[in-house]
């Protein structure tokens, strides 16, 4: 018996400058308590069927790492492809990823992965965790591959996340794998509870810039960056935007004159990323700038939702928690 069936399909690849999923970032499912299966969930506008736990999973993004391990499940990784910093893991969860082989780690200028089909087919996986610009839920589900994307990264969302969807997400991954999730939950739910909020009353912009020269991008209302900031004690200056991430100009930047700037990046030098906003012409005009509230931070420790985003929220606090 196949251990999936795939009912319908999403039309999109994902870009970092897209959108994500329409309606709810919550996952939605029918039929089972953990360990039940058939088990049918909704993603991304497709519904996806288990008969049984995956066995043979290829991992394409990061962002399922953390849930992986908090249900005791990372050893069902058979491979994966992309970028894992050791910023992001602990130790237990370091020994775990490097046991996994790794097929890739090609990424273009803007951190997308680029791998081919073939490459994840020979794996024969049962999973595939993230979907990337060249290997679509299409392409896959053509040979029986089901896949599964983190809901706020569907194509066309304009819902804000919360937290309560990262809550949502790990119970979704224990119904897949067949494990109780709430001691999970209730950890997550106790740090949110715990990490407070920052002195005064700021304002803030997530930005992601390009290394180099070229396009910046800023989060709005529909990212996972929202509800951090929110969380964390700030406003965002560009909660206005229904989008998830939008280009922005530095005359925009200066516009709304953030007193804080976070910085997402993918990888490399932070000291780089840092320097791709404030060595534009005027950028030392921004306050963020000239106050030197600037923080570089790894992009999973924001987006998209995931229990990385709790760590971002707690290095936030913990760099602006008194107030300049």
């Amino acid at each position: 018996m196949k251990a999936f069936r795939l009912l319908a399909t999403s039309a999109a690849a994902i870009l970092l400058t897209a959108g994500c999923g329409a309606g709810s970032t919550a996952e939605t499912t029918s039929g089972t308590p953990a360990g039940g299966y058939p088990l049918t969930l909704t993603n991304c506008g497709a519904e996806v069927t288990f008969d049984k736990a995956p066995e043979r999973v290829v991992l394409l993004k990061s962002a399922a790492v953390p849930y992986l391990h908090s249900l005791g499940v990372l050893d069902r990784a058979t491979a994966r492809a992309g970028l894992y910093p050791t910023e992001y893991y602990d130790a237990a969860t370091q020994a775990e990823i490097d046991k996994i082989p790794l097929l890739t780690d090609k990424t273009d200028t803007s951190g997308h992965l680029q791998i081919s089909k073939e490459v994840v087919i020979s794996q024969q996986p049962d999973l595939v965790l993230g979907e990337v610009d060249n290997l679509s839920r299409d392409t896959l589900s053509a040979v029986d591959i089901p896949l599964l994307e983190e809901p706020t990264m569907c194509p066309g969302n304009t819902t804000k996340p919360t937290f309560d969807d990262i809550y949502s997400q790990m119970r979704t991954y224990g119904k897949v794998f067949g494990k109780d999730a709430e001691a999970a939950v209730s950890a997550l739910q106790e740090r949110v509870s715990k990490i407070g909020k920052v002195e005064g009353d700021r304002t803030a912009a997530v930005l992601y810039p390009t290394v180099g020269g070229g396009v910046t991008y800023a989060y709005g209302s529909a990212s996972m960056a929202e509800p951090q900031l929110e969380a964390a004690g700030f406003t965002n200056v560009f909660a206005d935007s229904k989008e998830r991430v939008f280009e922005v100009t530095l005359e925009e930047l200066l516009g709304r004159n953030p007193d804080v700037l976070i910085l997402l990046y993918g990888d490399g030098d932070p000291a780089a990323v840092q320097k791709a906003i404030t060595d534009l012409p005027g950028a030392d005009k921004l306050k963020a700038v000239s106050g030197g509230n600037v923080l570089p931070q790894l992009f999973n420790f924001t987006e998209p939702p995931s229990p990385l985003s709790v760590d971002g929220l707690q290095r936030i606090v913990e760099r602006f928690k008194t107030a300049a």
